[in-house]
């Protein structure tokens, strides 16, 4: 079966707020073996809502709808629920109840626009609402299902979680989904494709396996997705992609679990008993932040440095002035210093170092914008790779940060 997702307010088109509901329903739903074929945002405005009521249910058989269910003149999901499903409100009870305990509890006055809340279409199955006053409903009409939450993110994930899921799951409606997430880094979209080469090869040709490429400044995610009629068939298929994209582009892959790369560093440096210590200069600290994200990083991080000027790379990592002048802090050779550097005061197995012209301004035709050095030391070698990571300041930093992890966990797994 297919659902669609039919989010509702004004907010959401001016983006006031981010559309979290749509993703959550999603993933959830996806969790019960149902795909969600497409998702609708209206605003607050009568037409339009009954029309995306009625295109939904001509189009998939579930419907799940959030927001517009508040006490306020603007909430008139619930008006136009009960037009579009020809019915009256009735006082359910139980809701009002609930309500009435909600009041009690906060110590506040019940007032009209509260017992409102507890006004239902009479022809829904009611959806309690554990944590506010406005119920969800539930109408079941020709084999199809329509949803109707409130739009607040925590009162609706509640409804999705506790009873809409379960309910799903209990008529037995989806088939089987399952994917794997294999993220790359330290190649680009277009040459992981040419490394893979024939997708079919990978997924096979009876329809049941995709195979998704998601690029982003960091690096590209491959979510291999398959939809099966048995438990034991989707996760069959889904290794046997698996295995062979990893034959093709194995030295890529650092993640299948959708940990960030610094959380797979930090295992590596931990079962192999190593220390690190890093030199910043064009990433301002941002490798540090990103080691020191990851909970239990002071077992292998010993600490950061970040020299910006020309002065404390050389007061703060010995890195000889003649070094610099000769040939300039954005070099292959003040790079090494660096991170032998940092390694020496820190007193650690490894260190890691930057340095480079983030831009906009700052280049030269023989060293333009972008242009990064990323230093490397241990015990038995110290060396730089030199990079160009574009004009997009932010975006440099980013990349550049990603690079010296990719950079360090080849080195410590020994690949090429």
């Amino acid at each position: 079966m297919k659902a669609e997702i039919i989010t509702i307010g004004d907010e959401l088109l001016i983006g006031q707020i981010i559309n979290t509901n749509q993703a959550y329903i999603a993933e959830r739903l996806n969790s019960a073996g149902i795909y969600c074929d497409r998702m609708t945002t209206v605003g607050d405005e009568a037409v339009t809502i009954t029309d995306a009521f009625a295109a939904a249910l001509e189009r998939v058989d579930i419907v799940c709808v959030t927001g517009g269910l508040g006490p306020t003149h603007d909430d008139i999901t619930k008006k136009m629920v009960c037009e579009f499903f020809h019915t009256a409100l009735v006082m359910h009870e139980g809701t009002l109840a609930h309500i009435n305990a909600l009041a009690l509890k906060r110590n506040i006055s019940m007032i009209q626009t509260n017992i409102d809340q507890a006004l239902v279409p009479k022809n829904c199955t009611v959806i309690p609402n554990v944590h506010g006053t406005a119920p969800g409903m539930l109408f079941e009409q020709n084999n199809k299902y329509f949803f109707v939450m409130p739009g607040v993110p925590f009162e609706m994930k509640e409804m999705v979680d506790s009873w809409i899921i379960p309910f799903l799951k209990k008529k037995n409606i989806g088939t089987v989904i399952q994917h794997l997430t294999l993220k790359t880094t330290g190649i680009g979209e277009s040459m992981l494709a040419h490394e893979i080469g024939n997708v079919e090869d990978v997924i096979g040709s009876d329809g049941t396996t995709t195979l998704a490429f998601l690029p982003n400044p960091m690096g590209t995610k491959l979510r291999i997705t398959v939809k099966d009629k048995t438990v034991e068939s989707a996760h069959a298929k889904l290794l046997k992609a698996e295995t062979v994209l990893r034959s093709k582009i194995e030295k890529y892959i650092y993640s299948e679990d959708e940990r960030d790369l610094e959380d797979v560093i930090g295992q590596i440096l931990n079962e192999q008993s190593l220390t690190l210590a890093t030199a910043e200069s064009c990433t301002g600290g941002l490798i540090a932040n990103r080691i020191t994200n990851v909970s239990g990083s002071s077992a292998y991080f010993l600490g950061g440095y970040v020299v910006y000027s020309n002065q404390l790379k050389i007061d703060e990592l010995g890195v000889p002035a003649k070094l610099i002048a000769d040939h300039g802090a954005v070099s292959k050779e003040v790079a090494e210093a660096m991170a032998y550097g940092a390694r020496l005061t820190a007193k650690t197995d490894i260190a890691m170092s930057t340095t480079g012209i983030a831009g906009p301004t700052g280049g030269t035709p023989e060293k333009p914008v972008g242009l990064c050095w990323i230093g490397y030391s241990d015990a038995v070698s110290s060396f730089a790779l030199k990079f160009n990571f574009g004009d997009n300041r932010i975006r440099f930093k980013e990349r550049a940060s990603q690079a010296a992890l990719e950079l360090l966990r080849k080195k410590l797994l020994k690949l090429q």
